[in-house]
């Protein structure tokens, strides 16, 4: 029998342990870590996952500042926040809530946060720090997707891994995660001819393309571990909104263990979130 791997259990347990490391940190320096989330425009995800976030950072002990900006906010003043931000030493984390409105320029506002404070891990400086194996802030999805992993493999090392995705905010971190372990990896994308034959010689799928129910059972060797990082809303038939993975795991009772979609990944994520959020502050302290 397959496992399903709980994140929502993994995930309370990692948040269990923040919270407490955050009260120490709280009793050693006299104040709280501090997470500044910024969110521009009114998108409906956006605003229920920047809620999700203030929740658990509540749950931990984290202090939360929320920015909610108009729309029509321009370059110049987002960045003059972020700078403010960014010289505030009561704030230690600092999120941007992606996507941003087109006429903003998401990189170049991503590259303006302070590495210490990036706790997204998406800063060229914490790229580069993951991709030579030197100490920063990790991407969370990506660091969530190596916690479950742990959670069912023993060793890592030597396991193949195919990551089917090479966006720079999953597929390209979650690599390099990967070959820090040891894994022998391929990483597959849009262009990559033959794909079900390269899955089906992994000992690790991590599914991270956005296209719903992609990875077929028949892609997936017996005893595989498989990590859904895809998440996309899709209509039923019965005009029902439901969330679908892009991995067909109903199809997958020989795979050794799964991730469901919802209650997989996304629970990590957050957790990780808040993680990254007290090792900046932990930073900010000790350099």
């Amino acid at each position: 029998m397959r496992k399903v791997i709980d994140g929502k259990q993994i995930a309370r347990e990692l948040i269990e342990t923040v919270t407490l490391e955050v009260r120490g940190f709280r009793e050693r320096h006299g104040l709280a870590p501090a997470l500044a989330v910024i969110l521009v425009g009114e998108d409906p995800a956006s605003d229920v996952y920047v809620r999700q976030k203030v929740k658990q950072c509540d749950v931990a002990g984290i202090r939360s500042v929320e920015y909610r900006l108009p729309k029509d906010t321009d370059e110049p003043m987002l960045r003059q926040l972020i700078h403010r931000l960014n010289s505030d030493k009561t704030v230690h984390g600092i999120l941007v809530q992606l996507p941003l409105p087109a006429h903003i320029d998401a990189a170049a506002m991503l590259d303006a946060i302070d590495p210490g404070k990036d706790v997204d891990g998406f800063h060229p400086v914490n790229m580069g720090r993951l991709s030579s194996g030197n100490e920063g802030l990790t991407p969370c999805t990506p660091l969530g997707c190596l916690m479950l992993l742990d959670t069912v493999i023993d060793e890592l090392r030597g396991k193949h891994a195919v990551v089917i995705g090479k966006s720079n905010i999953v597929g390209k971190p979650v690599a390099m995660l990967l070959l820090e372990r040891e894994c022998t990896v391929t990483v597959t994308h849009i262009a990559t001819r033959g794909l079900p034959d390269i899955v089906r010689h992994a000992d690790i799928v991590v599914a991270a393309a956005g296209s719903p129910s992609l990875v077929r059972g028949d892609w997936i060797k017996r005893g595989a571990v498989v990590i859904d990082v895809g998440i996309t809303r899709v209509q039923r038939a019965d005009g029902k909104t439901v969330l679908v993975g892009d991995c067909a795991i109903e199809e997958m009772a020989h795979a050794a263990a799964v991730t469901p979609v919802p209650g997989g990944v996304g629970p990590m994520t957050i957790a990780c979130l808040l993680a990254n959020t007290l090792k900046a502050a932990r930073m900010s302290f000790h350099g």
